[in-house]
């Protein structure tokens, strides 16, 4: 059998090849269903907070897990999500947008349980959220803290600045958010006393600051991500009455052979440095590190065909289901769900196509895998964040299933 390197417990071959995720059979998944089908893992998803809540316990702060609800809003997963908080208490979530505050509501999170962390909010946005009094807002801009001073001064607030520095997977300008480039996350420095000043005028309480600098970093990224912590965390001088820093979300997954998961020693190690013994409490957004690696997408292949020098797998859904490999080069790297060839030197490099008009529109290229026919099924790894949520119905190709397991 072929040395799958995304292989663990709960997403492996059996001996005779067939795909097995969360205990259950892939390609009969995938059968079950005439249409593309996103299935996540509850118990891989309880797995990952498991292993991060560890890592903040060992920092010896207090701390808060806010999930990241851009990632993946599947009703049934931020369900499970809010149980475990209930159960387990330190987990909330973290939103963009008031809507996503009323999905939030609905699935069981209460109001204090919420953060908000927006860009280029709207009053009629700010009108929304000031309704619950509880609901924690991470301000991203001058006009975000005067607006809101206006509407209910004295209120608690939180700045979220941008400490200039930054990082993302394989050091990718396009995953990160803040660094030599000027970004329009966050309060610079030189905005800071303007921040403050506003905030004072209105009698807002700064009790949190909150800093995001990118997406999916490992552990090659962490010296740069320890810099940047360590630039945000100079803020808190001007905030003695500061209890809570917020790291943001970031913590990567493993996308490609050769990445090796992000170290949660030494992530937590840099918190620890950096934020123990201030009696601050810690808080993270994890998006990806919760639910990327937790879900699959399933596809069926309607043909394989040899054009010039190139062989084409094409299957029954596009990038308009998962835009992220299109936008930010993070594969989901392409499975069999059942292998016809398990010698995997007698595989051939395909390029696996979706179905929607566009020249972007390839999962992958020059990927070796198992011969394939039409009707077979193929899983995409790595699908549990930033496909669904992301998804759009380009070319009225938008129908997909959503399944919890």
């Amino acid at each position: 059998m072929p040395a799958d390197w995304w292989a663990r417990d709960d997403l492996h071959r059996a001996a005779d090849g067939r795909l097995i995720f969360a205990g259950k059979d892939v390609e009969a998944l995938a059968r079950a269903h005439d249409r593309p089908l996103f299935v996540y893992g509850a118990g891989r998803i309880r797995a990952n907070l498991a292993r991060l809540r560890g890592a903040l316990e060992a920092t010896g702060c207090a701390h808060r897990i806010h999930y990241a609800m851009k990632c993946n809003r599947f009703a049934p997963l931020l369900e499970l999500l809010a149980a475990e908080g209930a159960r387990g208490g330190a987990v909330g979530i973290d939103i963009c947008s008031p809507d996503e505050l009323d999905l939030a509501l609905a699935c069981g999170f209460r109001a204090a349980d919420i953060s908000f962390t927006g860009t280029s909010v709207a009053n009629r946005d700010l009108d929304r959220l000031l309704a619950h009094p509880d609901l924690h807002i991470n301000c991203d801009s001058l006009g975000q803290i005067r607006r809101i001073g206006e509407r209910r001064p004295g209120r608690a607030i939180g700045i979220r600045v941008n400490p200039g520095f930054g990082t993302g997977y394989g050091d990718s300008a396009r995953l990160t958010y803040a660094g030599a480039r000027t970004t329009k996350f966050g309060i610079y420095r030189e905005q800071w006393a303007e921040a403050l000043d506003l905030a004072a005028r209105h009698g807002l309480r700064i009790t949190a600051i909150h800093f995001h600098v990118g997406c999916g970093y490992l552990s090659d990224q962490l010296d740069a991500w320890d810099q940047a912590v360590g630039a945000a965390a100079g803020f808190l001088a001007d905030l003695p009455d500061a209890t809570t820093v917020n790291v943001g979300g970031g913590l990567g997954v493993p996308h490609r052979a050769g990445d090796a998961p992000l170290d949660l020693a030494r992530w937590s190690a840099i918190v620890a440095r950096h934020f123990g013994g201030r009696q601050l409490t810690v808080a993270v957004e994890p998006g990806d590190y919760l639910v990327k690696d937790a879900g699959l997408l399933l596809l069926s292949v309607v043909g394989v065909e040899r054009k010039r020098d190139t062989t084409f797998v094409a299957v029954d859904g596009g990038f308009n289901l998962h835009p992220e490999p299109a936008h930010y080069d993070l594969p989901c790297e392409p499975v069999a769900c059942a292998l016809r060839e398990p010698d995997p030197a007698r595989w051939q490099p395909v390029t696996v196509a979706g179905n929607i008009n566009e020249a972007l529109d390839l999962w992958a290229e020059d990927h070796r895998m198992p011969p394939l026919e039409e009707g077979d099924r193929i899983a995409l790894i790595n699908a549990g964040g930033y496909g669904s949520a992301m998804s759009s119905n380009h070319c009225m190709r938008g129908a997909f299933v959503e399944m919890l397991v």
